[in-house]
């Protein structure tokens, strides 16, 4: 077997786990490599090992989820970070979670993933897959742009407003939670479509089938400085007439040692999602 080791570099304790990691894993004869994570590392396929292994937070995740998604590479996610709503191994105990890996006793999640590309002149000019949420909006603070959104090539709407999220069920304790829209159990396939600060007051959040692809264009507005984000940290800028695509992918991310206890954990203890005031 041969693993992969993703070290977020701004994490103090990551590299000291990474060779602690190492040294255990040769011990179970399993080979490793590292590579390193700054946050808005660029993309690139994974192939040719078993599993990584993620010293981060959530962000970490999203990035290994990203490049390991093609080949249905399982990622293993041990949290450095503040959430750990996808980061659910604790640093503290991630020994006895490698091994139950190891030894084929653990639990799994199964995470549905986007895959959005940008078309300008009906070329693809930009293209990723996400995990968390795809995410259109003005680049200058406080400033409204124009959308046409359509699901399945039939008109949806027609936002003006300071952009529009798409995110998925893991996704949506994020971005899409602050923005007001719905938390969704992060096993479930569903879009969410949250608008960013409406004009209208009767645009509101809405939760869609995923069977059939989004479509956005970006009309012609005052704002000429428009840009799409995949997960935070993919970005491209748009131009007016460019149209974004969105669809599900047919394979999803494998998380190792994902369970629904320790995601409504975070649930309850990071956004205090526990139905009453506590003292």
């Amino acid at each position: 077997m041969k693993a992969l080791v993703i070290i977020n570099v701004g994490k103090d304790e990551s590299m000291k786990i990474a060779l602690e990691m190492k040294k255990f894993l040769l011990k179970e004869k399993i080979d490793s490599d590292f590579i390193n994570f700054d946050g808005f590392s660029d993309n690139f396929t994974i192939k040719d090992y078993d599993f990584a292994i993620t010293l981060g937070g959530d962000g970490t995740v999203l990035y290994a989820a990203r490049n390991c998604v093609e080949n249905e590479i399982p990622v293993f996610p041990i949290n450095l970070g503040q959430f750990g709503f996808i980061a659910s191994v604790q640093p503290d105990d991630w020994k006895n979670e490698l091994k139950n890996f190891l030894n084929n006793n653990f639990t799994k999640s199964y995470r549905m993933m986007l895959y959005a590309e940008v078309l300008r002149d009906e070329k693809v000019v930009y293209s990723s897959f996400g995990l968390n949420e795809v995410v259109i909006c003005a680049t200058n603070k406080a400033s409204a742009i124009s959308l046409d959104v359509e699901l399945n090539n039939l008109p949806l709407c027609k936002l003006i407003s300071d952009g529009v999220i798409l995110s998925t069920p893991t996704g949506s304790t994020a971005y899409n939670a602050a923005a007001g829209g719905p938390i969704i159990d992060p096993e479930m396939e569903a879009y969410i479509l949250t608008p960013v600060n409406p004009f209208s007051l009767s645009t509101r959040p809405i939760v869609l089938n995923p069977n059939g692809q989004i479509k956005i264009k970006v009309t012609p507005g005052r704002n000429k400085t428009t840009g799409i984000s995949v997960d935070g940290q993919q970005s491209f800028e748009l131009q007016s007439e460019d149209q974004i695509v969105i669809k599900k992918i047919e394979k999803k991310i494998t998380l190792i040692s994902s369970t629904p206890e320790k995601y409504y954990e975070a649930l309850r203890s990071k956004l205090n999602w526990s139905g009453v005031p506590h003292a």
